[in-house]
C-alpha cells in the first residue's frame, strides 16, 4: 500500500491499542503505509493529513499448529512469518511476487493479491478467516477467528480484500495454513497461447491435479507439481506423457515474478475474466508481456500506458475485471475500467463504515 503523502504527519503505531489511539488522535484524512510494495497500484492517492504506518505492527499472536491457524499482527512481512511456520512444516499457501521484496500480511490482503497457487488454495480471500481492525470513528470491528465458521453481519474479512485501505485499518489478521509439500518441480513446456490453453484443458480435465498452471508471454507452459518425494517422479511423468513433451526444472518462478513487475516504459494491469475467455481476451489486448494463469483466469499485463483504457474497455466486455498495478511516472493511465454493476454497493459499504470519507480518499477514483 501507499505511504501516503510526504508532508503528511506519520503515525507508526505498534499494536491493536496504540493503532487505535492514533486513529481517535488524528483527524483529516488518513493513509495506510506499508511496506511500499504496491504503493503505485489503484487510483493515486489524494492529499491526507496523517500516514498511519503499519509496519512496527508485527509478530504471531498465537499459533495453533492442530488447529493449523496463525494469527498475526498486520504489519508482518508474509515472508518472515514463513520462517516462523517452516520448522512446523506448515505455511501460508500463498505465492505472490511481493512476498519476496516484503509485502506485509494487511498489504496483501488490502491489494487482493495472489500469485500461481491461487489454482489450489485461492487468494488471502480464501485463506484469511478473521481479522480486527479499527474504522474510522476508532470503533475496534472483529470477525472470525481460529475458529473457521460463517459469522453475522458483515464478512469483514472478505471486505478488506482489495479495499486498498478506503475501509479501514487492519491490526490483525487469522491465517488459516496448510502443510509444506514434501516435494515439488515444475515441468516447462515451449508453446504458443493457443497450445497452451489447449495443453490447460487436458491437465485440468484429468487427475493431475497441478498446484499451479501459469503460461508466460516468452513461450512457456508452467505446470508445477507437487507430493512426497517417492510419488513426486511418477506424477510428473504422467503429466510429460499427457502433454507430450517438457523439461522438469526446480525453479522457473523468479523468472515469472520478474514479469509482473512495472517498467520505465510500461503500465501494469492485473484482469480476472472465466478461465475459458481468459486466452481469446488476451489475445487482444495490445500486452508486451503476460503471464496469465490458465486455471483461474486472472492474468497480469505490461503495455503502454497509453493502451490502459483501451485494454480495462476490452476486459469489461469479456465479462471481468481489471485494477493498474504500476504506471510510469507522469502517466496518467486510469486505475479502473468502467464501473462494476456492484459500484453502489461499494459506495454504500463505503458510507456505513468510513461516512466521512478518511481513509484512503482518492483510491477508487472516478467510481467514489
Amino acid at each position: 500500500m501507499s505511504d501516503g503523502n510526504a508532508t503528511a504527519a506519520s503515525l507508526r503505531p505498534t499494536d491493536l491499542r496504540s493503532l487505535r489511539d492514533a486513529v481517535l488522535d488524528t483527524a483529516g484524512t488518513i493513509a495506510i503505509g506499508g511496506a511500499g510494495t504496491a504503493a503505485g497500484w489503484a487510483a493515486p492517492l489524494g492529499p491526507v493529513d496523517a500516514t498511519l504506518d503499519t509496519t512496527a505492527m508485527t509478530g504471531v499472536l498465537t499459533h495453533n499448529p492442530g488447529d493449523m491457524t496463525v494469527s498475526v499482527r498486520a504489519g508482518t512481512p508474509l515472508r518472515s512469518l514463513a520462517e516462523e511456520l517452516a520448522p512446523h512444516g506448515q505455511h501460508v499457501a500463498f505465492d505472490a511476487a511481493r512476498v519476496g521484496d516484503g509485502a506485509t500480511v494487511g498489504g496483501l490482503l488490502a491489494t487482493a493479491d495472489a500469485g500461481p497457487a491461487a489454482l489450489v488454495h485461492g487468494s488471502l480471500r480464501d485463506l484469511v478467516i478473521g481479522v480486527t481492525m479499527v474504522l474510522a470513528d476508532g470503533t475496534v470491528a472483529r470477525s472470525g477467528g481460529h475458529v473457521i465458521k460463517n459469522v453475522a453481519g458483515y464478512d469483514l474479512a472478505k471486505l478488506m480484500h482489495g479495499s486498498y485501505g478506503t475501509l479501514g485499518v487492519l491490526a490483525e489478521v487469522v491465517l488459516r495454513l496448510h502443510p509444506v509439500p514434501k516435494a515439488t518441480t515444475t515441468l516447462v513446456v515451449e508453446c504458443s497461447l493457443p497450445e497452451a490453453a489447449e495443453h490447460a484443458a487436458r491437465v485440468l480435465g484429468g487427475p493431475y491435479e497441478p498446484a499451479a498452471l501459469e503460461w508466460t508471454s516468452d513461450g512457456r507452459l508452467l505446470v508445477r507439481v507437487e507430493g512426497t518425494e517417492g510419488a513426486l517422479p511418477a506424477r510428473v511423468q504422467r503429466v510429460r506423457e499427457l502433454l507430450g513433451a517438457g523439461s522438469e526444472l526446480d525453479d522457473p518462478w523468479e523468472r515469472h515474478a520478474a514479469l509482473v513487475r512495472g517498467t520505465d516504459e510500461h503500465a501494469v494491469l492485473r484482469l480476472g475474466v472465466r478461465p475459458s475467455r481468459l486466452p481469446g481476451l488476451l489475445e487482444r489486448l495490445p500486452t508486451a508481456t503476460v503471464t496469465a494463469g490458465l486455471g483461474t483466469g486472472v492474468a497480469t499485463v505490461a503495455l503502454a500506458p497509453a493502451a490502459v483504457a483501451e485494454a480495462h474497455a476490452l476486459v469489461h466486455e469479456a465479462g471481468g475485471t481489471s485494477a493498474l498495478r504500476a504506471r510510469p511516472e507522469g502517466s496518467d493511465a486510469p486505475a479502473w475500467g468502467p464501473p462494476p454493476t456492484a459500484v453502489g454497493v461499494l459506495r454504500a459499504v463505503k458510507a456505513e463504515l468510513d461516512p466521512q470519507g478518511r481513509f484512503g480518499p482518492g483510491r477508487f477514483d472516478p467510481w467514489m
